[in-house]
């Protein structure tokens, strides 16, 4: 056992052992402990613990209650903990205990199927989960060299996607879009139709309502045995909001060391860029661009990099993200800046498209997967290319079209995207309900080409 001895009221460093598998109730009686100096609401003050930053500490108030957190700073005299909930009794002199000093998330096939919150309880009220495997929360650093190339490619169910924008099997890539162009939907859709072998969905502070309706959708269609939800509503702490996202990525490792090919969709990005801000602020750390902290630049790519493809078997994590543009900017706004430099390719939702009722609202000629050429094949590419140059053909002279002022015959390529309008808007559209599968999306684009 290891801990602070408590003599005279003053703590002393004695711990010269491990913490792990060492009861909290053992640790209260045994006089190992810190104190609580001082809790502003946010973040706690107590005497120094031996912990390192992440270890996982109980506070145990006066009035017989236990709460939970995680820390987040050390000192010589001192420590920063971040509770897990906010609003909390705490008073000066309440113990504080440190449980944890390595974060593991329980993971195996009993997840599948379920709805947890960001510390692995479940939210779904089908009773316990039994987990006997264990990983870490924070991951393991991977080399970059030694991960399998991406030459499969992953079907998603969604016609514009595969044909134009296709995803190969342990790809990154972003969703970027404002609020309420139909960002949710699309990714249900691809939820339900994906040909991955699991799926896991972590829904990081969104709105109580909207995670309810999502989650039921999913577990009432055919693939909810293959599907595993990570729910954490906005009205949760900043700090379990990470640990949701964190945990999400931790489970989509557990079933990719196994061979499987996962589609991780953690939605959003955005919220949990939030959720790290809040913190670094109430850390201490200076504000820089539009008022994110250093800390969030970081983040980010900590957490994308561990996903893609495996090391050492044929297994994968195909992530999804998606990202709130704020007003709509999708080039300045810092958090969609700094993941499109680092993921794999981004698609980008267009408010225009939305209101003219074209579903999913995607605007192809902004959008691009890096890996497409890679993985598809040649007459493939060639069909993508042309219907992307006939969409960028009738985008930039729509206006003048309307009006009349155009005259057949001057320009080919014009002149063969509005031939082709009626049946590109078609292409473009698809029902919620509707799946198209890869093979399918090829030959229809290929038959809308006559190629």
């Amino acid at each position: 056992m290891s801990g602070f001895k408590v003599q005279n009221r003053e703590p002393v460093n004695c711990f010269t052992g491990s913490l792990k598998n060492v009861l909290v109730s053992n640790l209260l009686n045994s006089n190992y402990f810190g104190k609580v100096l001082s809790y502003n609401g946010q973040v706690i003050e107590a005497t120094s613990l031996p912990g390192i930053v992440g270890s996982l500490c109980t506070i145990c108030s006066q009035t017989g209650e236990e709460f939970y957190g995680e820390l987040v700073g050390v000192g010589e005299f001192k420590v920063d903990i971040l509770p897990y909930d906010s609003n909390l009794e705490i008073r000066v002199g309440d113990k504080v205990l440190l449980t944890e000093t390595q974060q593991e998330v329980g993971v195996g096939d009993a997840l599948l199927g379920r709805v947890l919150d960001g510390l692995g309880k479940p939210l779904d009220g089908l009773g316990k989960i039994k987990l006997s495997d264990k990983k870490s929360l924070n991951g393991s650093r991977v080399n970059p060299f030694e991960r399998q190339p991406i030459k499969e490619v992953l079907d998603v169910g969604i016609r514009n996607i595969n044909a134009l924008l296709t995803l190969g099997r342990g790809q990154r890539v972003g969703i970027v879009a404002g609020s309420g162009v139909g960002k949710s939907v699309l990714l249900s859709m691809i939820t339900k139709s994906t040909d991955a072998d699991v799926v896991v969905v972590s829904l990081i502070g969104e709105r109580g309502r909207e995670l309810a309706s999502f989650t039921q959708e999913i577990l009432s269609s055919h693939s909810r045995d293959k599907v595993v939800i990570v729910a954490v509503p906005a009205d949760r702490s900043p700090l379990l909001r990470i640990q949701g996202a964190k945990r999400a990525t931790t489970i989509a490792e557990y079933f990719r060391d196994k061979g499987k090919n996962v589609l991780l969709i953690t939605d959003s990005l955005t919220r949990v860029a939030h959720a790290q801000r809040e913190l670094g602020l109430a850390l201490g750390e200076q504000p820089t661009s539009r008022g994110y902290p250093p800390s969030v630049i970081s983040m980010i790519p900590n957490l994308i990099e561990r996903t893609g493809t495996s090391t050492n078997n044929s297994g994968s994590i195909t992530s999804i993200y998606t990202i709130l543009a704020d007003g709509d900017d999708t080039t300045t706004d810092p958090v969609v800046d700094t993941a499109r430099a680092i993921l794999d390719g981004h698609i980008v939702l267009s408010r225009e498209l939305a209101q003219q009722g074209i579903y999913p609202a995607i605007d192809v000629n902004q959008s691009i997967s890096r890996l497409m050429t890679d993985i598809v094949s040649t007459p493939h590419q060639k069909n993508a290319q042309m219907l992307r140059k006939y969409l960028s053909k009738y985008n930039e002279n729509r206006d003048l079209v309307l009006m009349g002022g155009y005259v057949q015959g001057q320009d080919n390529d014009l002149d063969q995207a509005l031939a082709l309008w009626p049946e590109i808007l078609k292409f473009l559209q698809q029902s919620e309900n509707e799946i198209c599968d890869f093979d399918k999306s090829h030959d229809q684009l290929s038959k809308l080409l006559g190629a």
